[in-house]
Formats: C-alpha cells, sequence, structure tokens
C-alpha cells in the first residue's frame, strides 16, 4: 500500500534528524504545522517552549526520533519538514537563492561571489519549486547569524538562527523541494570566510570606548542601555534613551553619547542621528 505525503515527510524529516539536522513538520504553506497553544490568548506570546508544550515554529525543532514522531503525531496535516538552521554540530547556514519573475538569485550570487572574491563551495543542494536554490553550508559555532531578505542582492534570502530551511521531499502548495542532481553525495561545506564577513554580526564595541560629556547616574544608565541593545532593537532603544535624556538638563549634552553608542554596536551613523534627531523633534512638541 503507497504511503501517504504525511509519512513521506515523517520518513524524510527522521532521516535527516538522523544526520543530526532539527526538524519540525511544516504545512503544505511552508509554516509550521503544529498549532501555538497560546493561540487563544489575548496577546502575542513571548514564549519560545519555556511553557513545555509544543507549538512554537522553529523552536520546536528536534533531532530525536521520539520527539520527531510526537510533532508529526500533532500535526497530521503536515506533508513537509523544516530544517533549523544554527543547531549544532552543523550550525547550518541556508543560503535560499529565488528565482522568480525577473529576479535570478542564482545569478546574482555568482556575481556577488566575484565581487567579493570567494568560491561558492560544492555542497548539499536543494532546488525549489521556482527552479531557485537552497544552498546548506557549516557556519561558525560562536556566531550567531542574523536572519534576512535582499539584503546582500535581490533574490539572495539568508537563514541563520531561528530560520529554517524546507527540507527535500517537502510538499507544498508550489510544489516539491527536491535535491539538485549531483549534490547530494557533497559534505555540508564550510561557509567561505568572505561570506561570513558580509552576514555576520558586527563585532560588539567596548563601552570603554564611549565617552561621556556629562557624569550623572542617569547619563551612564542611558548610554549603557543603548550599548546592550541586541541588533533586532537597536533603534528602538536609541529612541527610547534620546527621548529620556531630553527630559532632562543634560539632554543636548548627551545626544552625542547616544549616537557614539549606537554608531560602536552597529547602526549607521545617519540613522543613529536621524534617530535622535526624531526624538528631539517629538520633544520639542511635548508629545512624549
Amino acid at each position: 500500500m503507497a504511503i501517504t505525503a504525511h509519512e513521506a515527510a515523517l520518513t524524510y524529516a527522521l532521516g535527516a534528524a538522523a544526520r543530526g539536522l532539527a526538524v519540525i513538520p511544516l504545512s503544505r504553506t511552508k509554516l509550521p504545522a503544529v498549532r501555538s497553544p497560546h493561540r487563544a490568548e489575548h496577546r502575542a506570546s513571548r514564549c519560545r517552549g519555556e511553557c513545555g508544550q509544543i507549538g512554537h515554529g522553529v523552536h520546536d525543532a528536534s533531532t530525536d526520533p521520539g520527539a520527531v514522531r510526537a510533532l508529526f503525531a500533532a500535526a497530521p496535516w503536515a506533508i513537509g519538514y523544516g530544517i533549523a538552521c544554527g543547531h549544532p554540530p552543523h550550525f547550518l547556514i541556508g543560503v535560499d537563492l529565488d528565482v522568480k519573475n525577473d529576479t535570478d538569485g542564482v545569478q546574482n550570487f555568482e556575481r556577488l561571489a566575484i565581487e567579493h572574491d570567494f568560491t561558492i563551495p560544492l555542497t548539499v543542494t536543494i532546488t525549489t519549486p521556482s527552479d531557485g536554490r537552497h544552498l546548506w553550508l557549516c557556519g561558525p559555532a560562536d556566531t550567531t547569524i542574523p536572519n534576512s531578505v535582499g539584503k546582500l542582492a535581490p533574490g539572495i534570502d539568508i537563514r541563520g538562527s531561528a530560520g529554517y530551511l524546507v527540507g527535500p521531499g517537502s510538499r507544498t502548495t508550489a510544489g516539491e523541494y527536491v535535491h539538485t542532481p549531483g549534490t547530494l553525495q557533497h559534505p555540508i561545506a564550510e561557509a567561505p570566510a568572505a561570506l561570513l564577513r558580509l552576514i555576520a554580526p558586527p563585532p560588539a564595541a567596548r563601552r570603554s570606548t564611549v565617552s561621556l560629556p556629562v557624569s550623572g547616574q542617569e547619563a551612564v544608565a542611558l548610554v549603557s542601555f543603548v550599548l546592550e541593545s541586541s541588533s533586532g532593537q537597536r533603534n528602538d532603544r536609541l529612541y527610547w534613551a534620546a527621548c529620556r535624556a531630553h527630559e532632562t538638563e543634560e539632554g543636548p549634552q548627551l545626544v552625542q553619547a547616544l549616537v557614539d553608542a549606537a554608531v560602536h554596536i552597529g547602526l549607521p551613523e545617519g540613522e543613529a542621528r536621524a534617530t535622535v534627531a526624531s526624538a528631539a523633534l517629538r520633544a520639542t512638541r511635548g508629545a512624549w
């Protein structure tokens, strides 16, 4: 008797898990298939699995066969699976090259390699239903690679920590994901150093490089608040700190220190200055 699409997806997922790749079941729309245990709550949940239940997307990903079977049992409609990026032992990075409409991510990635002088390694490669490609690369164990969409060039997305790739053998509304012919035998290659420099976050700066024009406790706290920002919250925290600074007599003196702090943690200087200027305008209008 022929197996169902759900059973086939489970078999593929268990095979991936046996190779050290953490997996989750996916629906036909490529979204995590297990429903959130917090879906009835009025406010969006920030739980990442701390509640002990399943249904937290990529945070459920596992290499344990029993856990994988339990995830698929909870979502009998799943006909695909996702492979979590950033997990040991491979610390997988996915280079997602879209080919659709007038965008050719494959060609753009080849141009990027020439411009930045790196060779695209022979590695496990997946062909997508739109004839795009997913390149699997091993990342460094000590670096968290962020996800990005079109940042390097049109049609080039990066799947890093808290991201996932659709696994080969998965079926979706668009079609099936399959191994690109001739790549199945390749090991997962190391990400080229030049590519890592393009996609890795900038190194955190030491606080000692930021000089304070004032020495008040509140001033130190506001600059420290900006310095402790993660990559996804730098602008918001800078804006909040700048608004708070303008409530004090030291506000104008603190502006440069806040900009310096933001630049030291990777925010472009122009963007940082625009953010503190916006905070100053709001303070002038008395809207805060």
